[in-house]
């Protein structure tokens, strides 16, 4: 442990209180298409300082490594005991219990796939069997994150998937580390409370200065956050790398029956499914990868990235609802902007009281907001957060807003969404900008967004202190010789994963191992959106391997 691990409970919880919800929606991140606002975050720009007197971190995972042993025969030839689902615990998001025609089952895989004959771990699954006669075979569906459970996610987004159910089993899992599959808790209940109402911009309530006051505050909380979760999960945490979870997916397959694996991925689940097709090319099924990362930028560019697409999707916002003709937030998108920066500058100082004795904090507001950027099916309800707040001076509908993103149920419990996110990036990178980095990026970041680039820009300390770091900062998706062409889709209006992200990762894959498909529009997630273009063309793929042409565009 390092130096400054020896502070007491007390004071790591008071310090971990002041760390930024907002971390969690840097990178891709959510439950495409799910107007509810619900998503699933991804840490985009996830980093840590090095900090003196910090132990060595733990190694992540070495691509570059010798190839891994064989798998043991009793885990390829295990066959789950499907049984009726229960209801989803609260780890994996709360809720009642799915409709009949969907089992739950768990899976063996190792803990580490460098000693498969060691410790293993189970991973929750769920499916529901085809209903026609005309089987296809499997589709896998990953909704992104990292942290978002499949169990409770694909029962709950059935209605998206309704013109593929007739020819697939519809399977997703809770990966490793996620939901029931030994997900990491780091906080919960109060202490999670407290942990995401702290305020997002550390000099806002230091005062004034360089931009940074407050940094080192923040710093410690970073720290303790790490600390706590390596008390709970220590020996979990450098397994809990994407390319294990690809080779889990892999696993699945085997297990299946399948001879490759179909699959649709969205959001953080792009970037899984692509590294499982480098891992295993000639088992690449009917693959679709839609709200793509980008694979190519670093920490930094990434993070950069995502802030300049959050005001993009925020500019679309406020210009609906300017036209509506009595939009809360002033009447030109430069009255727009003061009116949020505002908002959040007296929030610092002033929460807005809400439901159940909870406050609006500037931190809960900020995660409101952006939350409700992913689909444009949550504008409306935005529209009436902000004249609550304007006209009210309460924070009720924003907070609430703020807990459908960050995974709070009604009474007060939380999935492990945050934790997971946080535990799968901070394995899969290497970068670790610190309170420099902080400062000489902060105005690319306001420049990239005005209204939301000073809050972002903290998020370049997200891997504080953790124990585990990679190799690399990009995965590797080169794929040598695909089975099939890899179907890309990606919206032009994207907050979470910006649109050139598909573009590079076309490039990435490799020269014609997949097609890109355009929708010119907003939110993230195209085939979830319900554009019938979309759907057509997904469906093609899926149903019959149809792969529309590179570069059709659906408006």
């Amino acid at each position: 442990m390092s130096a400054r691990s020896t502070v007491g409970r007390g004071a790591a919880l008071r310090a971990a209180a002041a760390v930024t919800a907002v971390v969690c929606v840097l990178t891709a991140c959510s439950s495409p298409g799910d107007d509810s606002g619900d998503d699933d975050p991804e840490i985009a720009g996830l980093p840590s300082p090095s900090v003196a007197g910090e132990a060595a971190p733990l190694p992540g995972e070495d691509e570059s490594a010798a190839p891994l042993p064989p798998l043991p025969a009793d885990l390829l030839d295990q066959r789950p005991q499907w049984r009726a689902c229960s209801a989803p615990t609260e780890a994996q998001g709360g809720g009642a219990a799915p409709g009949d025609r969907w089992q739950c089952a768990d899976l063996t895989v190792p803990v580490d796939y460098a000693d498969p004959g060691g410790r293993t771990l189970d991973l929750a699954l769920v499916r529901a069997r085809a209903r026609g006669e005309n089987r296809v075979g499997s589709l896998v569906l990953n909704f992104g994150g990292p942290g978002g459970s499949g169990v409770a996610t694909l029962p709950r987004m059935e209605q998206r998937f309704t013109s593929l159910a007739g020819a697939f089993d519809l399977v997703s899992m809770d990966p490793r580390g996620v939901g029931d599959s030994e997900g990491v808790v780091c906080f919960a209940g109060e202490e999670r409370d407290a942990l995401l109402a702290g305020i997002s911009r550390p000099d806002a309530a230091a005062g004034p200065g360089d931009g940074t006051a407050g940094g080192t505050a923040y710093l410690d909380g970073r720290l303790a956050f790490a600390e706590r979760c390596a008390e709970r999960a220590g020996d979990l945490l450098p397994h809990l790398t994407t390319a294990n979870t690809a080779r889990d997916l892999d696993v699945l397959r085997e297990v299946l029956g399948e001879p490759r694996l179909h699959y649709y991925g969205a959001s953080y689940g792009t970037k899984l499914g692509a590294v499982h097709a480098a891992l295993f090319p000639d088992r690449v099924g009917r693959v679709v990868l839609d709200s793509v990362v980008d694979p190519s930028v670093d920490v930094v560019g990434r993070a950069l990235g995502q802030t300049a697409g959050f005001q993009q999707a925020l500019d679309a916002y406020l210009t609906d609802c300017l036209a509506a003709g009595d939009c809360p937030a002033g009447e030109d998108l430069d009255q727009a902007h003061r009116f949020l920066d505002t908002l959040f500058d007296s929030l610092a100082h002033r929460p807005l009281p809400a439901a159940d004795g909870r406050l609006l904090t500037q931190n809960l507001a900020v995660t409101g907001v952006m939350g409700s950027l992913y689909s444009e099916g949550a504008w409306p309800r935005l529209t009436r957060a902000l004249r609550e707040v304007a006209t009210e001076d309460r924070g009720e509908l924003l907070l609430a807003a703020a807990d459908r993103y960050n995974g709070r149920g009604p009474q007060g419990g939380y999935r492990n969404l945050h934790d997971a996110n946080v535990a799968v990036n901070c394995a899969d990178f290497a970068s670790r900008p610190g309170l420099d980095t902080v400062r000489e990026q902060r105005a690319a970041f306001e420049e990239a967004s005005p209204v939301l680039g000073r809050f972002l820009v903290w998020d370049l300390l997200g891997c504080a202190g953790w124990p585990v770091v990679s190799e690399r900062d990009q995965p590797a998706v080169a794929v040598d010789g695909a089975a099939r062409t890899i179907l890309l889709v990606a919206v032009t209006g994207d907050p979470a994963t910006p649109y050139h992200g598909a573009e590079r990762m076309r490039e990435a894959l490799g020269a014609g191992t997949a097609a890109l498909l355009t929708l010119d529009g907003e939110g993230h997630g195209a085939y979830t959106s319900g554009n019938p273009c979309v759907t057509a063309a997904v469906d093609a793929h899926l149903l019959t391997g149809t792969t529309p042409a590179d570069g059709t565009v659906c408006s």
